[in-house]
């Protein structure tokens, strides 16, 4: 059975984006992108909801004409390539190898849990990882903490999130830059 899988970056003050949606802080080194990139390839599918699909999906099918990053050059033909879910009640279909469902959030992943052959990483978001992890769903949490304040009000772990025991793995640091935190959550 496939663990679901939380990768999530934050800034230093806990937030996953400045306060105009600003998503262009994370530091991408080498070492980072390396383990992103190799957490990635082993995984069965990435999950979104649709927010962060919609920025997904206007970013990675073109990145090599928007970007000439080590990082987003070495991602793109990854994201492109992998399964994707998206939860969502208001989108209905979707590119690249993508699968939308809306239907009970409990079924569906527990569905996708059993026949994926490899973890599913769910990427960034607030509501919808508040949600899975509220029911239980979220198997491990990777939260990438960036040297950066953002002074936003969207964070992972406040509105919506219930309390959860987590069972410490790991922590790493990523170019002298970024602190990984890994957890799995206690059942």
């Amino acid at each position: 059975m496939a663990d679901l899988v939380y990768l999530v970056h934050t800034s230093l003050d806990g937030c996953i984006e400045g306060p105009a949606g600003e998503f262009d802080w994370p530091h991408m080194g080498p070492e980072l992108s390396d383990y992103a990139n190799e957490l990635s390839n082993r995984a069965a599918m990435f999950a979104y909801g649709r927010r962060v699909w919609e920025m997904m999906s206007s970013y990675w099918p073109d990145v090599e004409s928007i970007s000439t990053h080590p990082h987003d050059l070495a991602f793109a033909p990854i994201w492109r390539e992998k399964p994707k879910l998206v939860f969502s009640r208001t989108l209905t279909s979707a590119d690249w190898n993508t699968t939308v469902t809306n239907g009970d959030l409990t079924e569906e992943v527990a569905n996708h849990k059993a026949t994926a052959t490899g973890d599913i990483i769910l990427m960034g978001g607030y509501a919808l990882a508040a949600e899975l992890g509220r029911r239980g769903l979220i198997d491990e949490y990777l939260v990438c903490i960036h040297p950066v304040i953002l002074g936003g009000n969207k964070r992972p772990f406040a509105e919506g999130a219930d309390r959860a025991e987590l069972q410490f793995v790991e922590t790493r640091t990523f170019d002298n830059t970024v602190v990984l935190l890994r957890y799995r959550a206690k059942r």
